[in-house]
């Protein structure tokens, strides 16, 4: 996984928490659901780096 790609999963990671800790303190579900699913797409996406990272080893 190139540091780009890590640096990068790792802000949508923290935007999503970021979206989903709002959207809970104004009670907008939207929000929250919109952060929920950004941070799982991150961490969909990390895992898919670290499989490659795993084959090409």
């Amino acid at each position: 996984m190139s540091a780009e790609d890590k640096i990068r999963n790792m802000g949508e990671k923290v935007s999503g928490e970021a979206k989903k800790v709002a959207g809970k303190a104004t009670d907008d579900e939207r929000l929250e659901a919109e952060g929920e699913r950004e941070s799982a797409m991150s961490d969909l996406k990390q895992s898919g780096e670290k499989l490659k990272d795993a084959v090409t080893e």
